[in-house]
């Protein structure tokens, strides 16, 4: 199991690669909707073969509050659980620290955390998180790190930065399932200093990729793209680099062109519940009178389900309706709008010609007031 680069592009840093994990190969660069229960919202594993989805990520510490460890331990694993045949991801369950639902308190040691069903306390430390994940058997795990929210001081992010490189050698010494890649954290904020500093010492560590976390969480966008460069000017380039949490069509395509391989985030099935959708012309509201009479589908180049079928009219009747199944169609839409635009960055860093499209991309990208 490992990562190989299969081509760089000549005028930017993206490229395009191989990872290979126990459950297959994944085309890199490649985004992974979240599957949070063993399914995603308002989205079967049916779906999500469908749509060409390559991989997905889950959460571990729900997964060890539901369905349990005892479970997937009985089940040799999640994918045996769910029946899923291809990769997945696991977070250590280090979002939940800005969620006042879940996050307790904290320590050097780990994290008290409260069950989101019962109220019950648990507590994860580095090494727990990753003893969970090798229960879980998914094909790359995350370290436990120490992720905190946009816009605080700067102690709290050199406080974050010392938790996230202790607990990424912590977990490195006691992971034990050979078939499963584990990927460490990079945090700081937005201080360079500290981005840095993060990235040189997780960068020494023997993980098979690395993740820039504690992004998109409010922080502008100038800020957050600094950030992504401060990070990886400190990593190895043979290593594949995971952003993680950033899902929006224009921040993904910009951060391919700085060598970023893989991606995940809430954002395009979040958009879709509320009728944002995606088209290459910028993101629409479905909302708005002027759909209840476009007679077209959102857009006749996708060859998602939703769009194979039904029209803009349509869906725009559902949606003021609030039919459930309406977030099924839409979601379809946005996550396979993402897919299909990552399948184009391969093609077109294949060719030669990313800069191009790239830039041609975001050129015809425009925002409408939502």
């Amino acid at each position: 199991m490992s990562y190989k680069i299969i081509k760089k592009d000549l005028k930017t840093k993206a490229r395009i690669g191989i990872l290979e994990t126990a459950h297959g190969t994944v085309k890199t660069p490649f985004f992974m909707p979240v599957v949070t229960k063993g399914i995603a919202k308002f989205i079967t594993l049916n779906h999500l073969d469908e749509i060409k989805t390559q991989c997905f990520i889950s959460n571990a510490y729900l997964l060890y509050l539901k369905p349990g460890e005892g479970l997937l331990k009985k089940t040799k694993g999640y994918h045996n659980f769910i029946n899923w045949k291809k990769p997945i991801f696991t977070d250590s369950g280090g979002f939940q620290l800005k969620n006042k639902e879940f996050f307790i308190s904290m320590t050097e040691k780990g994290v008290w955390f409260r069950s989101p069903y019962d109220g019950s306390k648990h507590f994860m430390s580095p090494e727990r998180v990753m003893e969970l994940q090798n229960i879980i058997g998914s094909d790359v795990g995350m370290v436990l790190d120490d992720m905190q929210d946009a816009n605080l001081n700067r102690k709290d992010y050199e406080k974050a930065v010392e938790n996230t490189i202790s607990w990424a050698k912590r977990a490195i010494a006691v992971h034990k399932n050979k078939n499963q890649l584990i990927f460490g954290i990079v945090q700081g904020g937005t201080d360079r200093d500290l981005r840095e500093k993060c990235a040189k010492e997780i960068n020494k560590l023997p993980f098979d990729g690395i993740a820039i976390g504690g992004l998109a969480l409010g922080e502008s966008k100038e800020n957050m793209h600094k950030a992504i460069d401060y990070s990886l000017e400190n990593l190895d380039e043979s290593k594949i680099k995971y952003l993680m949490g950033v899902g929006s069509p224009e921040d993904i395509i910009l951060s391919i062109s700085k060598g970023v391989d893989c991606f995940d985030s809430i954002y395009p099935t979040k958009m879709a519940r509320h009728g944002h959708i995606f088209t290459r012309k910028g993101p629409i509201n479905l909302k708005k009178a002027k759909y209840k009479v476009v007679f077209e589908p959102i857009e006749r180049c996708c060859d998602c389900p939703t769009c194979k079928r039904h029209t803009l009219a349509y869906l725009h009747h559902l949606l003021r309706q609030d039919e459930p199944g309406v977030k099924i169609l839409l979601s379809l839409h946005n996550i396979r709008f993402i897919h299909k635009l990552l399948e184009e960055a391969r093609e077109e860093i294949e060719k030669g010609n990313f800069e191009e499209f790239s830039k041609n991309f975001l050129k015809e990208y425009k925002r409408e007031k939502l």
